[in-house]
């Protein structure tokens, strides 16, 4: 293993062209920031040789401003420069928020090189105990453990750059004591509760995107970000690769967060059928379109609010999407998937990740096959195999969905107009931005209904075409 270069000596790396690269700080502009030069050179000794007489060449010195530059300045120029340009927007927010909203707020005007460590400590307390700034009527003030430790990381590695360059000469962060981090509770559906769940989906009109959940393990936004070209009808074939994450209010579209993410499954072929069969209705390249917006994807906020919703009307207990993609892995392997697959499957980037998350599963998995050997070996029945009574054996009556108050958004209206005929209204909003309005009448409410069905089935068609047809337009001009 490499040993550690000295600070302010610079740095020496092999680059992708065969060459090696040294390169340091040689001094100061006048407001206080840091000037590199870089040599190259074939060889590792050649290049030290060279940075070395750089080094020694080097007559500039720290103007006395950098004695002024406060840690605000610096959290700023080292965002700015050395790690925004390499993380992805996501992270770029959830940096800013760190810098901006709470670091530089509560530690910009210290000096850098009089930053010290109890400062840090009491800003990391203080931030623990009223840093919240939102939703603090129903939550409190008090921050969560994992967001201080989070800006904390941040301050760390502006830090250990400025160390790097020669700004100061020890990272004050090192050694400060953080608030234990608490893993998130892992809440998975029984059976029972997922048969509730899905029928309430049903009834909400989201039954395919939840079961294509429940049924792939697939991350919220790999799921929302499916088109219809990733699925193949004939082979059951899905690529996932691409996911959609809000930012600023804007849904982005990227790569997966892992090399792992982007994979391919094989879905069960009554899946296949049933999104087959749920595709007629949808005019968009989007396999799950905004009912408003059928050129972009829904809105992963919005899903999460109609996943609460939906599990309160079900009676279910409270759990988040990614616990849908829990309950998935859960049942897998209850139901015999080895690891290997599941990890694949779910896009881990290693088994290793899969058997730490799973822990509890495996282990009762091993005790059921210990158990299992057990009777095989002893040729007896295991008191524990006996089948109990118990209240959850007793039959209960078939769950009946929540119906709900008002019709589900997309669906148009159906109404009573006298003992013998009933009327259907579609509503949508054209590309002028201006309601147009079908009936459809008939003598009885259910053949009502499915007249309606077949005209907002043709008016969304219309509509598609008419969208496709102004977008074909505007790529004209």
């Amino acid at each position: 293993m490499a040993k550690r270069r000295k600070n302010g000596t610079g740095s020496v790396h092999l680059r992708k062209d065969g060459r090696w690269e040294g390169r340091m700080v040689i001094g100061y502009d006048e407001n206080g920031w840091p000037k590199t030069k870089n040599v190259l050179a074939k060889t590792r000794t050649e290049c030290t040789r060279k940075l070395k007489a750089l080094q020694e060449g080097s007559e500039e010195k720290k103007p006395e401003t950098v004695r002024a530059m406060t840690f605000g300045d610096w959290l700023d120029y080292w965002y700015q420069n050395h790690s925004k340009p390499r993380i992805r927007k996501a992270t770029q927010q959830n940096y800013e928020n760190w810098i901006y909203h709470h670091a530089i707020p509560g530690l910009g005007e210290i000096p850098l090189q009089e930053l010290s460590q109890g400062q840090l400590q009491s800003f990391f307390a203080e931030m623990k105990r009223s840093g919240r700034k939102i939703l603090t009527d129903r939550c409190g003030t008090e921050m969560s453990a994992k967001s201080v430790r989070s800006c904390y990381a941040v301050c760390k590695m502006a830090l250990d750059r400025a160390v790097q360059d020669g700004l100061i000469r020890k990272n004050p962060a090192i050694g400060c004591k953080l608030p234990p981090s608490k893993e998130q509770e892992m809440k998975i559906l029984s059976e029972d509760e997922l048969q509730r769940f899905l029928m309430q989906a049903n009834e909400e009109g989201l039954y395919e995107l939840f079961l294509l959940e429940c049924t792939s393990g697939m991350r919220r936004g790999e799921l929302l970000a499916l088109q219809w070209g990733d699925l193949d009808f004939n082979t059951g074939e899905l690529h996932i690769d691409r996911q959609v994450y809000p930012v600023h209010g804007k849904l982005i579209i990227g790569e997966p967060k892992t090399k792992a993410g982007k994979r391919s499954i094989v879905l069960p072929m009554d899946m296949v059928d049933l999104l087959r069969e749920y595709r007629k209705g949808v005019f968009s390249q989007w396999m799950f379109p905004s009912r408003t917006k059928p050129e972009q994807p829904i809105d992963p906020d919005h899903i999460r609010k109609r996943l609460h919703r939906i599990l309160e009307q079900s009676g279910c207990k409270d759990v988040r999407f990614h616990d849908l993609r829990h309950t998935f892995a859960t049942m897998s392997l209850e139901h015999g998937m080895d690891i290997k697959t599941l990890s694949a499957v779910i896009g881990h980037a290693s088994a290793a990740t899969t058997l730490n998350t799973y822990t509890h599963v495996t282990s009762e998995m091993q005790a059921q096959a210990a158990l299992r050997i057990d009777k095989g070996i002893a040729g007896v029945e295991s008191f524990e195999t006996v089948s109990v009574p118990c209240e959850a054996s007793v039959a209960k009556a078939p769950y009946q969905p929540v119906k709900l108050k008002r019709r589900r958004p997309g669906t148009g209206c159906v109404s009573r107009i006298n003992d013998h005929l009933w009327e259907g209204r579609y509503s949508p909003k054209w590309i002028d931005g201006k309601k147009r309005a079908r009936n459809v009448y008939a003598k009885t409410e259910a053949e009502c209904e499915e007249k309606l069905a077949a005209l907002i089935l043709d008016m969304k068609a219309g509509l598609a075409r008419l969208r496709k047809e102004q977008g074909a337009q505007k790529l004209h001009r």
